[in-house]
C-alpha cells in the first residue's frame, strides 16, 4: 500500500468517527431536553352545570307521637300489649281496677232514681195545689211555691244524670285505649301497680311516616328558595337521607315546610321533611343527615386530584402558553363529589395539571397531555 491510500483511509476513518460523535451528541441532547420537559394529564377548565350537595343534621320524629297517661288512679289490673307491638286505634292496652268506679255509677244511678221520683212527687203535688187555687180555697202564692218545687226536683235530676255520666266516664277511662294506629313505646309499670291520675303508662308513635327536622343557614335558605322561584314550591323538592351509619336510606322524602322565624342565636331555619317508612326501619327520636341537592349553573369545577392545600389555602398549578406550570391559589365555594366549585382565583379556559401533581413543581417546563374529549365528558358529568 502507498502512502496515499494509506492518508485516504485515515481521513475516511476520522471523518465517520466524527460524524458517529455528532450523532450520538444530537441523540444525548433530544433525550436530556425530553427528561427537562416530562408529560402531564392537563384539562382545560370550562363552565359546567353542577348538582351541590349539602348534609344537614337531623332529628326524626314520627308523625304521632303521644303520650298515654291515666286519666284515672287506680290498681293496674291488665297490661294487654307489649312494648314494641303495633296497636290499632281503639285497642284495650291497659285495664285499671274499676270496682270503685263501678260503685260510683251504682250510687249514682240510685240517685238518678230518687231524684226522678222526688221530681214526680213534686208534680202531683202542683197539680192538686192548682185545683185549689182553682177553686179559692188556698192562695195563688201555695202554686208558685210547688211550681219552685217541681223545678228543683228536676234540676235533681239534670245533676243526678251528671254525676251518673262521670260515674259511667269513670269506669270507661279504667280501660285505656290506643288514640290511633301505631307502635307501643316503653311501659314502665306492672300488673299491680298503684297507678296515679296522670301517671304516664307509654307512649304510641304512628311510624308508618317519619318527620326530619333540619336547620339551614339564612344565606343557603334565599339561595334555596331564590332557585325554586317561590317559596312556596319548596314542597315540591325530593331529599335523600343518611342513617346514623351513612348508609343510604331506600325512600327519597319531600321537604313540606319550613318555619317562619329564624333562630336568633344561630341564625338558622328549621325545614321539615316527610320521608315513608314502609318497613318500620325509621323510630322516632332516631338521627340521620338530610342531603339537600342544589342546581348550580355555569360553575366552574375544578377536580380536587389537581388541588393541593398549603397553610389551608388551596392550590393548582396552572399550565401557561409557553407549556411553564405556575402556581395558583383559588378560593372554592363549596365541593361537590370530586370537585371544587370555584369562586374566584381561576378562569375558564385556563388550563391546570390534572394527575401526577405530587411530581410537579413551579417553574417546570412540560409536556402537556390534554385529556381527550370523552374522558373531559365522563369527568364532568360525574358532578351532575
Amino acid at each position: 500500500m502507498n502512502a496515499s491510500s494509506g492518508i485516504s483511509v485515515f481521513f475516511v476513518s476520522a471523518l465517520v468517527i466524527s460524524l458517529a460523535g455528532c450523532s450520538a451528541r444530537s441523540e444525548s441532547s433530544e433525550t436530556k431536553e425530553a427528561a427537562e420537559k416530562p408529560a402531564f394529564p392537563v384539562i382545560e377548565l370550562t363552565n359546567q352545570d353542577a348538582t351541590l350537595d349539602n348534609d344537614y343534621a337531623s332529628n326524626l320524629e314520627a308523625v304521632q307521637n303521644v303520650e298515654v297517661r291515666a286519666r284515672v288512679a287506680g290498681y293496674l289490673d291488665k297490661i294487654l300489649v307489649d312494648e314494641g307491638q303495633p296497636v290499632r286505634k281503639g285497642q284495650l292496652m291497659f285495664q285499671l281496677n274499676d270496682a270503685e268506679y263501678r260503685v260510683e255509677t251504682a250510687r249514682a244511678q240510685a240517685s238518678l232514681e230518687n231524684a226522678t221520683a222526688q221530681a214526680k212527687t213534686a208534680e202531683v203535688e202542683m197539680e192538686r195545689v192548682k185545683l185549689l187555687v182553682d177553686k179559692n180555697i188556698i192562695s195563688a202564692s201555695e202554686l208558685k211555691l210547688a211550681r219552685a218545687k217541681r223545678e228543683s226536683a228536676q234540676a235533681s235530676i239534670n245533676e243526678a244524670k251528671a254525676a251518673l255520666a262521670k260515674a259511667r266516664l269513670h269506669v270507661s277511662l279504667a280501660g285505656v285505649r290506643a288514640p290511633f294506629d301505631g307502635v307501643i313505646n316503653r311501659i314502665p309499670f306492672k300488673p299491680g301497680s298503684l297507678i296515679e291520675e296522670g301517671a304516664l303508662l307509654t307512649t304510641v308513635s304512628d311510624v308508618r311516616e317519619i318527620y326530619a327536622y333540619f336547620n339551614v343557614s339564612e344565606k343557603e335558605y334565599l339561595a334555596f328558595v331564590k332557585k325554586r322561584k317561590s317559596p312556596d314550591k319548596t314542597t315540591s323538592k325530593e331529599v335523600d337521607l343518611l342513617l346514623a351509619d351513612d348508609s343510604p336510606y331506600s325512600h327519597k322524602g319531600k321537604i313540606e315546610t319550613t318555619e317562619t322565624i329564624f333562630e336568633g342565636n344561630s341564625g338558622t331555619i328549621a325545614f321539615r321533611a316527610r320521608f315513608p317508612n314502609p318497613n318500620r326501619l325509621l323510630r322516632h327520636g332516631a338521627t340521620g343527615k338530610v342531603r339537600l341537592s342544589t342546581d348550580v349553573d355555569d360553575a366552574l369545577l375544578v377536580p380536587q386530584k389537581a388541588v393541593f392545600e398549603v397553610q389551608d389555602k388551596n392550590f393548582v398549578y396552572v399550565v401557561d402558553a409557553n407549556n411553564k406550570v405556575k402556581t395558583r391559589s383559588f378560593i372554592p365555594r363549596s365541593r361537590v363529589d370530586q370537585f371544587y366549585i370555584v369562586q374566584s382565583g381561576l378562569r375558564p379556559g385556563e388550563r391546570i395539571v390534572y394527575e401526577g401533581i405530587q411530581n410537579v413543581k413551579d417553574g417546570l417546563t412540560i409536556t402537556p397531555q390534554t385529556l381527550p374529549a370523552n374522558e373531559l365528558r365522563a369527568l364532568y358529568a360525574s358532578a351532575d
